[in-house]
C-alpha cells in the first residue's frame, strides 16, 4: 500500500480519533500525540489494513487503549488541562453566556461519568457512530452499550436539571 491509499483510508476518521484522544486525554497536546501514534502504528501495519473489516473501529480501539494507557502512566499527572470554549452563533450576549455556562457543566459532568459511560457518550452523541461501532471497539453487548449511554445521559439530564433549578421552589 502507498501513502496516497493509506491517506484515503485513514482520512474520514482521523478526526474522530483525535476527538477521542481529546476527550479521554483533556490536553490538546496530549490528544495530538496520541492521534500521531495511532497513525504510525496504522501505517506500520498497513500491509495488513485491506485484510480488516473496519480499519475505523481498529484506529478508535487503538486509540482508546493509548489514551487509557497514557492516562496510567506517571506522564498522566504533567497533563495540563485545556478546554475549549463554546460559542453560539447567537447575537444576544447574555444568550452566549447561558449557552457557555451549560457546555462546561456539561463537560464537567461528562469528565465525572465512569470511564465507559464517558466513552460511550463521546462516541454516540458525539463521534454519531453506531451501537455496534461502540460495542466492538468497547468489547461490550450492544444492548450493554444502549443501557450505559442511557444512564449517562439520565446523569447528564438530573445533574444539570439540579444545577438550573437551584434555589427554585
Amino acid at each position: 500500500m502507498n501513502q496516497n491509499e493509506f491517506i484515503n483510508i485513514i482520512n474520514p476518521f482521523k478526526d474522530k480519533v483525535f476527538r477521542l484522544a481529546k476527550r479521554l486525554l483533556v490536553s490538546r497536546e496530549e490528544a495530538e500525540d496520541a492521534t500521531q501514534e495511532v497513525l504510525v502504528k496504522l501505517w506500520n501495519k498497513n500491509e495488513s489494513l485491506g485484510e480488516l473489516k473496519s480499519v475505523e473501529a481498529m484506529a478508535m480501539t487503538m486509540t482508546k487503549n493509548y489514551c487509557l494507557d497514557q492516562l496510567k502512566s506517571k506522564r498522566a499527572s504533567n497533563m495540563t488541562l485545556v478546554h475549549s470554549n463554546y460559542s453560539s452563533n447567537e447575537a444576544s450576549l447574555q444568550k452566549k453566556v447561558e449557552d457557555a455556562d451549560s457546555w462546561q457543566w456539561v463537560e464537567k459532568i461528562i469528565d465525572d461519568l465512569p470511564e465507559q459511560q464517558k466513552l460511550i457518550i463521546q462516541m454516540r452523541d458525539i463521534e454519531e457512530m453506531e451501537f455496534e461501532a461502540i460495542g466492538k471497539i468497547l468489547e461490550m453487548n450492544e444492548t450493554a452499550v444502549r443501557v450505559a449511554l442511557s444512564r449517562a445521559r439520565k446523569t447528564i439530564r438530573e445533574t444539570m436539571t439540579q444545577t438550573h433549578n437551584y434555589g427554585i421552589n
